[in-house]
């Protein structure tokens, strides 16, 4: 094998399982590897030193497994800057274009490695004036001088935390009441210090939370101000509208769960009586809307963002029926986030973590233990399952934070 390259990584590597990540990686891809240095870090802050070199059947199996290994923090030994190429035409990157993960990147560029801002995966990576940002594939303007290949970039895994591995036995089955309780003392714990660091908790709720009961444990986290924004879609501010001013949802009575005389039109009803009065603000600022998730958000001066989809019925006035503009409004209020709070919506759930950068926390509580085991095959690691009841959990974590 003559094709060989030297690569080196630096981390976490034994307590995140990343250096046998890799040495699996080089078999998978029928290469071979020799470790030239490793230096293990002797504290919980100083991290390990790998220095590996790695040799494949020809430069097309390298240049794959050097593809491979970047993702998981190895970088080539012989630097040199990465590769740039003009975008002919908006939306149209040229062929080789490099793909972002979520994970911490840099790229070097006048001999010096600089930072990746706006960090996100599936997205591009534009150079401009000494900075790098990652910009989607729609929003690319022609004129725009991207990175292409794999040479000249660093990727920093996420580090496993040690905090996180307590969750673990929790997408095990289902979760018995005192693990569900465990995990709510845990993720009031990631509450606080997302607050005390200047973050936001955003949260990422389907009309699961009206139907289990949950909407007076999320009103009391927005109105203690622990919840800064809400992500949902129409039917969670439908329903929730609904419950406030009928008290059923999807025509049930949420009193004592049997079918309301009539209720089938209730939802519609809920829908009418927002537009009469314009908009939610408006319906709460006449006291037409005076209880619900929805009625706490504009109260407590929490932003909601609620996307349409094909099924929805109104929709209510707010909702965002042009998906790429719905897409932007999410990405905007999870600007400046620390802790994600996704319950009972796989799809805003897997939408959202597919916006974030791998450093931000993700809480994803539902009954079905496949949901969060779906988050993280696509891509999103960091995202923590709980099974659970989301509207127990929610009445719990409310009561946990005050």
């Amino acid at each position: 094998m003559s094709f060989q390259e030297v690569v080196e990584a630096e981390g976490h590597l034994i307590d995140s399982h990343i250096m046998e990540s890799i040495f699996d990686k080089v078999v998978e891809y029928q290469g071979r590897f020799e470790v030239e240095q490793f230096r293990i870090g002797r504290t919980n802050s100083e991290p390990s030193y790998l220095r590996l070199k790695v040799e494949a059947p020809d430069q097309l199996s390298l240049d794959r497994l050097l593809e491979a290994l970047l993702e998981l923090g190895c970088a080539a030994v012989s630097v040199e800057d990465a590769a740039l190429r003009e975008v002919e035409r908006d939306r149209c990157a040229p062929e080789d274009f490099y793909s972002t993960t979520n994970s911490r990147t840099l790229v070097r560029h006048g001999q010096e490695w600089i930072e990746v801002g706006n960090q996100r995966m599936d997205g591009m990576i534009v150079v401009s004036e000494g900075h790098a940002f990652c910009r989607r594939l729609r929003d690319l303007r022609a004129g725009d001088r991207i990175v292409v290949g794999m040479r000249g970039i660093r990727v920093v895994p996420e580090s496993k935390e040690r905090d996180r591995l307590a969750f673990a036995f929790m997408s095990n089955g289902i979760s018995s009441e005192r693990q569900v309780e465990t995990a709510v003392r845990k993720t009031a714990a990631l509450v606080r210090h997302a607050i005390e660091q200047q973050q936001k908790v955003v949260l990422v709720a389907g009309p699961v939370v009206v139907h289990t009961g949950g909407v007076p444990g999320l009103s009391a986290l927005i109105r203690n101000h622990f919840v800064h924004a809400v992500l949902s879609g129409n039917a969670l501010g439908v329903h929730d509208v609904e419950a406030a001013l009928f008290g059923t949802s999807l025509g049930v009575r949420l009193s004592d769960g049997r079918q309301e005389e009539h209720g089938h039109r209730n939802h519609m009803r809920a829908i009418n009586a927002i537009y009469h009065a314009g908009s939610v603000k408006q319906a709460v600022e006449s006291g037409r809307l005076r209880s619900g998730i929805l009625y706490e958000c504009v109260k407590a001066g929490a932003p909601f963002v609620l996307a349409g989809s094909l099924r929805d019925d109104g929709p209510l006035p707010e909702t965002i029926t042009d998906m790429n503009a719905a897409q932007d409004a999410y990405a905007a209020q999870l600007k400046g986030a620390g802790l994600v709070l996704c319950l009972g919506s796989m799809l805003h759930s897997i939408a959202t973590g597919n916006m974030l950068p791998s450093w931000v926390k993700i809480v994803c509580v539902d009954i079905n233990p496949a949901v969060a085991t779906k988050v993280s095959d696509r891509g999103t690691g960091q995202a923590v399952g709980v099974v659970a009841d989301v509207g127990l959990f929610l009445d719990l974590l409310s009561k946990a934070l005050q």
